[in-house]
């Protein structure tokens, strides 16, 4: 039988592209190289040779994290070369990328979320009406960027105005939201019509670390990952439910990975990730493991999801 074509994209050209290359070769080292025959390119450096290969890949292994590689844009392109490629198209991509979006769509089928809003670039606001209506304590993140780019917990008016400032270095809009303090959850969904959660993982960020922000999420030991969650079966349950419905609310294909804020038995949905990293670190190759799927399983699992 004939080795199935695979290409690697990592890299890119966002902030995220160190943690790009970390997921792009983690994956080339675990596929199984008796069944694929992989390429690993870097369309940072141009996408003339992804465009002169289209004839030899059976499927694109999209690992490009943060803008212009989970926003919907290789997706077009690999669209209009005609290529296959692993998870979420353009417009799932894209929704999933906005905060501002998911938090709607999340809302439209009745998914619990922070109270919030939104400020645009250049425009008038003040910081007592803000806490006013959000309260004293409050996460102030970019609508489209990745990795936690970007993103404050503020707590006193100085705190919040520069917690702004911040934002809008990354990004045009800012969401403010209000600050839910719970245990912080991601739920990984692996499937197409018949959808399988993983089992829960609590992200515990060590005392130097206010919340899962970028160090937390990519330095080893900066967090305790427990998995399975400690939670009681109703709550793993709901969460479990939650996740497969923001799967299918936003569209997403083959896999997906939903954060989650648990407290008092409610639910609320924070953002949901069509390409979920695969560094060593990583949360959905940890939750795959205690589910009993090796990593090479999992891969093979997305691979065959995406070919059918």
């Amino acid at each position: 039988m004939d080795k199935i074509k695979i290409m690697l994209l990592a890299g890119g050209w966002s902030r995220e592209r160190d943690v790009s290359l970390k997921s792009g070769i983690t994956v080339y080292n675990a596929l199984d190289k008796t069944k694929y025959e992989i390429t690993m390119f870097d369309p940072g450096k141009g996408l003339r040779v992804l465009a002169e290969a289209k004839n030899k890949i059976d499927l694109v292994f999209n690992l490009l994290h943060g803008k212009s590689g989970e926003d919907g844009s290789i997706q077009g392109f690999l669209n209009i070369l005609g290529i296959k490629f692993i998870g979420s198209d353009v417009l799932s991509s894209a929704m999933t990328f906005n905060k501002r979006v998911t938090k709607d769509i999340y809302k439209s089928v009745g998914l619990t979320v922070c109270k919030d809003i939104t400020l645009k670039q250049n425009e008038n606001f003040s910081i007592n009406e803000i806490k006013e209506n959000l309260g004293p304590v409050l996460m102030v993140k970019p609508v489209s960027e990745g990795s936690s780019f970007g993103i404050s917990i503020c707590r006193t008016n100085k705190e919040l105005k520069k917690g702004i400032e911040k934002a809008f270095q990354y990004d045009n809009e800012v969401i403010i939201e209000e600050y839910i303090e719970g245990q912080e959850i991601s739920c990984c969904v692996l499937g197409n019509m018949d959808l399988n959660v993983l089992p829960l993982v609590e992200v515990v960020p060590g005392d130097q670390y206010g919340f899962f922000d970028y160090n937390a999420k990519y330095i080893k030991g900066a967090i305790r990952e427990i998995c399975p969650a400690p939670l009681s079966p109703h709550i793993t349950d709901k969460a479990g439910l939650c996740a497969k419905k923001a799967h299918d609310a936003l569209r997403c294909s083959v896999w997906s990975r939903t954060d989650m804020i648990i407290k008092e038995e409610k639910v609320y949905m924070l953002e949901t990730n069509t390409i979920p990293g695969m560094t060593e670190n990583s949360l959905f190759p940890l939750a795959a493991r205690k589910a009993g799927i090796s990593i090479k399983e999992l891969l093979d699992r997305l691979i065959l999801y995406s070919l059918e």
